[in-house]
C-alpha cells in the first residue's frame, strides 16, 4: 500500500476508535489541548488532501469528468464550487511553496492559504518575481495574527508593505475595478410567498449597501420608538434584524413622493383601486394595480402620506376621484405640523416630529383637506392603530388621542 493511501487509513481507524468517546467528560484543559491539536492536524490533512487533489488529473480522465474537481464533487457528493475552490488551492499551492509548507505544518488554515495565493496572484504583471515573493512571505507571516477575513484586506494593500511606490496605484485599480464590477452586477429580487409577504436577495456596491445599513440604522434607532414597539409578543428586546426589516417597510413607504420618477416609481404608480363603500368599510380588500391586495384601513394608512394613486370607484366601476398630490401634506406644513405638535399626538407617545408621519383627521377617503387644522403628527405605530378598525380613536381638546380596543 503507498504511504499516503496507509496514511488515509491509519487517520480514518484512529478517529473510528474515538467515535464513541464522549467528550462531555473531559476537563476545560483537555477540551482546549484536543480543539487546537484537532485543528493543526485538519490543516496537515487538508494540505496532504490538496497534494493528492493536484496531481489528480488521471482520476478525472478514467472517470470521464472535465477535472478532478468535478469528480471529486460527484463521488463526495461535495459542492461544485467546493470542490472547485479546492482544486484551484491545490493547483496555486505547487506555485507558492511557502504557502504549502506553513498548511502542511498546521500552522495555517486553508482559507487563510487560499486568501494569500489569491492575493499573490492578482498582483500586477508588471510587479517582479522578487516583490511577489515579498508580498507572499508578508502575507504569510501576517497569517500567525490574522483570520483570512482580515488577511483578504491586507493582501490588497500589501504592495504598500513591501513596494509602497507601486502600491498605491495598484489599490486604486483594484477599488476602480471593484466598483465597477459591484455596478455592474448590481441585481434584486423579490418574490411573493403567497401568504402577505415577499422574500428578496439583492448584490449592490459596498458603499450603496453602507448607506443603505446607515438610513436604516436611523429609522431603527430606539429614541424614536416606545418600549412597545422595541418589544416582541413575548415582552423581549426584538433583534436588531427584525427593527432593521421594519424600518425598511418604513423607508421604502415613506420615500418621498417628489423624488420618484413620473414612471416607475416607487410609489408614485401604485394604484389602488376600490370602490368608494370598500374605502369607507373595514372588511373589503383594496385591489393594487399588479393583482396583489391590501386591506381598505392600509390604503388608507398609505393614502395619509405614500405618493400612491388611489383610484376610487363608483358601483358601476366609474371614477369618481383620482388623487392628486397635491392631497398629501407639503413640507412647509410638515414643519408646522412639527412645530405645532412637537411629536407623535397620541397620549403618552414620546416620539418626536422627525419620526412620525403627517396623518389626516378626516381622511382623504371622505374629503378630508391637506390643511394644517385637518392634520397632525403620528408615529409609525399609533399611524397604524389609527386606521385599525379594531381601535376605537378618541380625540381630546389639548389635540392627543387615546386609543381604545374595540370589544
Amino acid at each position: 500500500m503507498h504511504p499516503i493511501s496507509a496514511c488515509a487509513a491509519g487517520v480514518s481507524a484512529a478517529i473510528k476508535d474515538v467515535a464513541g468517546v464522549e467528550p462531555t467528560f473531559m476537563s476545560a484543559a483537555e477540551k482546549e489541548a484536543a480543539l487546537l491539536e484537532l485543528t493543526r492536524a485538519r490543516s496537515e490533512l487538508e494540505a496532504l488532501t490538496l497534494r493528492v487533489l493536484a496531481v489528480a488529473d488521471d482520476v478525472a480522465e478514467q472517470h470521464g469528468s472535465r477535472d478532478a474537481g468535478r469528480w471529486l464533487a460527484l463521488a463526495t457528493r461535495t459542492t461544485r464550487p467546493a470542490a472547485a475552490r479546492e482544486l484551484r488551492l491545490a493547483k496555486a499551492l505547487e506555485r507558492h511553496a511557502s504557502v504549502a509548507a506553513g498548511l502542511a505544518a498546521g500552522e495555517m488554515r486553508a482559507e487563510q492559504a487560499l486568501v494569500i495565493v489569491d492575493a499573490v496572484d492578482a498582483l500586477p504583471p508588471a510587479v517582479s518575481d522578487e516583490i511577489r515573493g515579498r508580498a507572499r512571505e508578508a502575507l504569510v507571516d501576517l497569517s500567525e495574527r490574522h483570520d483570512a477575513q482580515d488577511l483578504r484586506r491586507l493582501g490588497k494593500r500589501i504592495l504598500d508593505v513591501v513596494a509602497p511606490e507601486v502600491g498605491e496605484s495598484h489599490e486604486a485599480k483594484l477599488l476602480a475595478d471593484e466598483e465597477s464590477k459591484a455596478a455592474a452586477t448590481a441585481s434584486l429580487t423579490v418574490v411573493d410567498d403567497g401568504e402577505g409577504g415577499c422574500h428578496g436577495r439583492f448584490k449592490i456596491p459596498g458603499l450603496t449597501g453602507a448607506m443603505l445599513v446607515r438610513h436604516l440604522l436611523a429609522l431603527a434607532n430606539p429614541a424614536r420608538h416606545d418600549a412597545s414597539e422595541l418589544a416582541d409578543a413575548t415582552g423581549e428586546w426584538k433583534p436588531l434584524s427584525q427593527r432593521l426589516g421594519e424600518a425598511f417597510v418604513e423607508y421604502v413607504e415613506r420615500y418621498p413622493a417628489e423624488h420618484t420618477p413620473a414612471s416607475g416609481g416607487v410609489n408614485a404608480t401604485v394604484v389602488v383601486t376600490v370602490t368608494l363603500e370598500q374605502l369607507l368599510g373595514d372588511n373589503t380588500p383594496a385591489l393594487l394595480d399588479d393583482g396583489s391586495r391590501m386591506t381598505a384601513g392600509q390604503a388608507r394608512r398609505l393614502a395619509c402620506e405614500a405618493g400612491i394613486v388611489p383610484a376610487v370607484l363608483g358601483t358601476r366601476s366609474q371614477p369618481l376621484d383620482l388623487g392628486r398630490r397635491t392631497r398629501l401634506f407639503t413640507k412647509p406644513q410638515r414643519i408646522a405640523l412639527g412645530l405645532r405638535d412637537r411629536g407623535c399626538t397620541a397620549s403618552g407617545c414620546a416620539i418626536p416630529a422627525s419620526g412620525c408621519h403627517a396623518h389626516h383627521d378626516d381622511p382623504w377617503s371622505r374629503l378630508g383637506r391637506s390643511d394644517l387644522g385637518n392634520g397632525r403628527l403620528l408615529c409609525p405605530r399609533h399611524h397604524r392603530l389609527v386606521h385599525d378598525a379594531r381601535y376605537d380613536v378618541r380625540r381630546h381638546g389639548d389635540n392627543r388621542l387615546t386609543f381604545h380596543r374595540r370589544t
